[in-house]
């Protein structure tokens, strides 16, 4: 094989092994960063779907005080306008369902609900129920607290898989980092691993023919240089020694 060639090979190899590390970092990166992100998302939404509920839960609730103070207009409107809202965000949580567990959640949830509307959707003011306080506390409050556990249990079970998803976030960072910390091992091996060969293939043969080429300097007497490397070194080595014989005969 030429010296182009050896030299040439060497590098390719080189490269060879840098850009297939870079390949591996890059779609490890890019794998991470889209799983990573969609989860994220998906957990915000059904985060803030959440809090929309509660947010609406508690706006019905007013609602039902100012029904229960004898407020049928205030009441009615606040409620309705909670309840469009709570609606949307149940909604939207219906619709975000990547978690296990997360469906039977927003079941219990709609269940909740339903059962806490039928309280406030029958007529409160002019009948007894108006100014009953302790209907309010045994049964309505009741249920607005089923309803809002449930959802809580939404919430923290999509903030406890985002404090995951960090987590592994962090390990799928170290599985990217991971084969650019092995290409460069192994390229500094193979560096090494090269520049052993370059010393024997190469620069052996340069000092063996230097060598051989200040021995006749000195002793005026031809030296043949021997070296095996079936290049043009070794072909550089046959003709300073043909040329010190023929120094020597023309002398």
């Amino acid at each position: 094989m030429k010296i182009r060639k050896k030299i040439s090979l060497g590098f390719v190899i080189l490269s060879i092994m840098l850009a297939v590390a870079g390949v591996f970092s890059i779609y490890e990166l890019m794998e991470v960063g889209t799983s990573v992100q969609n989860l994220l998302d998906d957990n915000y939404n059904s985060i803030n779907a959440g809090k929309q509920m509660i947010e609406a839960l508690e706006k019905e609730d007013s609602g039902l005080m100012l029904l229960l103070s004898g407020q049928w207009k205030e009441g009615r409107e606040t409620i309705r306008d909670a309840d469009r809202q709570f609606q949307q965000a149940l909604q939207t949580a219906g619709t975000n369902l990547t978690i296990p567990g997360e469906p039977d959640l927003v079941d219990r949830i709609r269940i909740r609900y339903m059962d806490f509307s039928r309280l406030w959707d029958r007529p409160i003011v002019g009948t007894d129920f108006e100014g009953n306080l302790k209907w309010y506390s045994t049964d309505v409050h009741s249920a607005f607290k089923d309803v809002k556990e449930a959802v809580q249990e939404l919430i923290d079970l999509n903030d406890r898989v985002m404090y995951e998803t960090a987590t592994d976030l962090k390990s799928g960072a170290h599985r990217a980092v991971m084969p650019g910390i092995i290409a460069f091992a192994s390229a500094l091996v193979f560096t090494f691993i090269f520049n052993f060969f370059l010393q024997i293939y190469i620069v052996r043969p340069i000092i063996t023919i230097i060598d051989g080429i200040q021995r006749f300097l000195e002793t005026n007497k031809p030296v043949r240089v021997t070296i095996d490397t079936r290049d043009e070194l070794q072909d550089l080595a046959t003709s300073v020694s043909d040329l010190m014989y023929m120094a020597r005969i023309s002398k």
